[in-house]
């Protein structure tokens, strides 16, 4: 009795099992098309905002980053591509394996059906069930072949049931396996596309490269040039940084000297909603996509150059707005010499600045919301660029806007 219910036990466990794999499968799959598709509009983003500023002459450390850029999403679309076919490949060969399963059960199940037929039919020529059961030795033996008869029509009308189920089962893991086989092939197909279209952005990129690499100290001069720029403003936004960590640590007399900010009931709250929304923030911008990423990285152009980026750099269309990606109160707006402004929102110690604007919509102590436009994004006349430089910080902390503002 326990052997039996061990085996029970160990079938009904390597049933669940199985269904959690194919579960599994299932979400995984899922989860590479939601991808596949992200990059897919991300790539059409980046499409759109070349085309409508084709017309301008773009600097060739421009047209480098946005090649790095476009290429390396193309390189992501193309592998995210190949796992979902790979999976596919996997599903595909388990179905088959499944259908060719079935298909021996059914044809077992057939022939033993057409036994069963067979035997009943000559037992019904043999004798009637009527004589059958009259002549029994008693009652009780009678009462066995009556159970027995019964018995063996629910066997019948079981085993046709079972044929028809599994028919209909291997019908539809068909249907499943002709939808799976056509789906990779669309993969496939679209696959063949991207890699045509990454072939022609390495071309170009290459082509590019050449001619770059015949004046590689006027370009090298130019990226020290834009990271000192970059590392002046930085410094100035953190002095301001400074100086109202130092106010508010005054106001609740507390040591001057502390690196974080005193906050008021209120800005805790503030700061703790901020907080729990990592992850979930909204872009700053209604399209666009980020050209250049959070930390020190190599140069596109010399590979000894280090790039150090407190936040992101992202490309946009002309005109675009700038919006607060969570709610708060205008801290700054800051206008540094040879640079256009900037806009600082403070959300309890949470910072998050927003650079080179052209128009200003807020003014410092104005309360903000989620979404509201604070400005406009300036556009570089010479080369129809709209950038927007967005920075996250916690206290005197830089954070990577990535890891905060949903599916950067």
């Amino acid at each position: 009795m326990n052997s039996k219910k061990y085996i029970i036990k160990f079938i009904l466990g390597l049933l669940l099992f199985v269904s959690s794999i194919g579960f599994s499968q299932n979400k995984k799959q899922q989860e590479l098309e939601e991808r596949r598709q992200e990059l897919r509009q991300e790539i059409q983003k980046i499409n759109q905002l070349q085309q409508e500023n084709k017309s301008k002459e773009k600097s060739q450390l421009s047209l480098i980053e946005n090649y790095n850029y476009k290429i390396n999403v193309l390189n992501n679309l193309i592998s995210v591509t190949n796992q979902q076919a790979n999976l596919l490949t996997r599903e595909i060969n388990s179905n088959q394996k499944k259908i060719t399963k079935l298909r021996d059960e059914l044809k077992a199940l057939k022939a033993d059906y057409a036994a069963m037929i067979v035997k009943s039919y000559k037992n019904k020529n043999q004798q009637s069930r009527i004589m059958f059961l009259l002549s029994s030795n008693n009652f009780k033996q009678a009462y066995k072949r009556l159970q027995y008869m019964k018995q063996y029509s629910d066997h019948q009308k079981q085993q046709g049931q079972e044929i028809k189920s599994k028919s209909e089962e291997l019908q539809s893991i068909n249907a499943s396996l002709l939808k799976q086989k056509d789906d990779k092939q669309k993969l496939i197909d679209e696959n063949r596309v991207v890699q045509k279209t990454l072939e022609g952005e390495r071309k170009q990129h290459e082509i590019l490269m050449v001619s770059i690499k015949k004046n590689i100290n006027v370009y090298a001069a130019q990226i020290r040039t834009k990271q000192q720029e970059a590392d002046r403003i930085d410094k100035e936004i953190d002095r301001i940084i400074r100086e109202a960590i130092v106010k508010s640590n005054k106001k609740a007399g507390k040591p001057a000297t502390s690196t974080g900010f005193s906050l008021t009931p209120e800005e805790k709250v503030l700061a703790s909603n901020f907080a729990s929304n990592k992850g979930k923030l909204p872009w700053p911008v209604e399209k666009g996509f980020v050209t250049l990423r959070y930390g020190s990285q190599p140069s596109p152009i010399d590979k000894s150059l280090t790039i150090k980026s407190n936040g992101v750099r992202i490309a946009t269309e002309r005109g675009a707005k700038v919006k607060a990606v969570f709610n708060g109160e205008v801290s700054s707006i800051i206008v540094i010499k040879n640079a256009n402004p900037i806009v600082m929102i403070r959300h309890g110690n949470y910072i998050t600045a927003y650079k080179n604007l052209s128009k200003v919509y807020v003014k410092e102590g104005d309360k903000v919301t989620t979404k509201q436009e604070i400005g406009e994004i300036f556009t570089n006349p010479s080369n129809g660029e709209t950038i927007l430089n967005f920075i996250i910080y916690q206290n005197l902390n830089t954070l990577n806007p990535a890891e905060w503002v949903y599916k950067m």
